[in-house]
């Protein structure tokens, strides 16, 4: 009888601003591999790299599936065929794929996530790790996908929130989404703080549908399964959906805030925090965005709060001498 093994599959940037979404491909990967009867040994992992990447689509999600299987060959293919299916190439999506047989994890992945976690990371780098260990992956455009596919699968979790996600038919996609705003009050109302980030009150405005042309027609954050099923049985929309999933994510975790910045690692498109003592006095501009310096181990930085923060009157109020970390 042939043994099972276990596969780590990574795969990222299957999506373009104009379209498809890479969580929607993994819906598709499950769908598949459920119907085979495939065990899962965990969720499907939905990681949030640097924000800050310029080129990221939306909220720079890489994803992992992790498997056991008699026939890794087989499975692979499946899903080279499926990335090419639905990878929007045409628009700009950068597809990496990345396969890895084993039930441990080496220490350079967990490394180079880490590092993708707050910096911008050159594509040859994943690229080089993949061929130093000797990774079955396969890419299309200019393999930018394999940074965050390779990362996906090296991340090691400290804390995750989870995030169900809900994928509209075809016909449907690129229409206007349609959701009772009462719903999802009366859903927040009930579920918090089990679910979060789902109404925004003060602006009476709802956050768990997104606003572009990707499948997806919701996606509620929580801390437990229970609380996210329960949540979608009290929302209200007329649209008939294709079905949901469920991820396990760093999303809410503050975790690319957890790198302490300093001169020599402020370059461009990092992220993470900076602490220091202000220097100046606050600047406020047309727009109410506010400017204003600081000084963290003998360097003075620029700092920008901007309006859309929600914090700009808070960084207004700051004087002289306050100690503030900022990020």
């Amino acid at each position: 009888m042939v043994e099972e093994s276990v596969l780590n599959i990574g795969f990222d940037d299957t999506d373009s601003p104009t379209g498809m979404c890479t969580t929607f491909l993994a819906y598709k990967i499950v769908d598949l591999l459920q119907k085979q009867k495939t065990e899962f040994l965990d969720f499907p992992k939905l990681i949030r790299f640097n924000p800050n990447i310029p080129w990221k689509t939306r909220g720079n999600g890489a994803v992992s599936l992790k498997i056991k299987t008699r026939n890794p060959s087989k499975i692979k293919n499946q899903i080279k065929n499926l990335v090419s299916k639905y990878s929007d190439i045409k628009n700009g999506a950068n597809p990496g794929l990345v396969f890895f047989e084993s039930d441990s994890i080496p220490s350079e992945f967990t490394k180079f996530s880490n590092l993708a976690l707050w910096q911008l990371i050159n594509r040859n780098d994943a690229k080089k790790l993949a061929k130093k260990f000797n990774l079955d992956y396969f890419y299309e455009g200019n393999g930018q996908g394999l940074v965050g596919a390779i990362s996906a699968i090296g991340y090691d979790f400290h804390d995750h929130t989870l995030e169900l996600l809900s994928y509209r038919k075809k016909i449907k996609f690129g229409t206007e989404r349609k959701i009772s705003v009462k719903s999802v009050k009366e859903m927040q109302e009930k579920t918090f703080p089990y679910t979060f980030n789902s109404f925004d009150v003060k602006k009476d405005r709802v956050l768990i549908t997104p606003r572009g042309p990707d499948p997806v027609f919701y996606g509620i954050r929580g801390e437990n399964v229970g609380s996210l099923v329960d949540a979608t049985k009290i929302l209200k929309s007329n649209e008939k959906l294709d079905g949901y999933m469920i991820f396990k994510s760093n999303q809410g975790t503050g975790d690319h805030l957890k790198n302490e910045l300093n001169f020599e690692t402020m370059k461009p498109y990092a992220s993470g925090t900076l602490s220091g003592i202000v220097s100046s006095a606050p600047k406020v501009v047309k727009g109410g965005h506010v400017f204003f310096t600081i000084v963290s181990k003998n360097h003075e930085f620029w700092c920008a709060v901007y309006k859309e923060t929600g914090i700009s009157t808070i960084a207004s109020n700051l004087i002289i001498g306050d100690e503030i970390s900022i990020g």
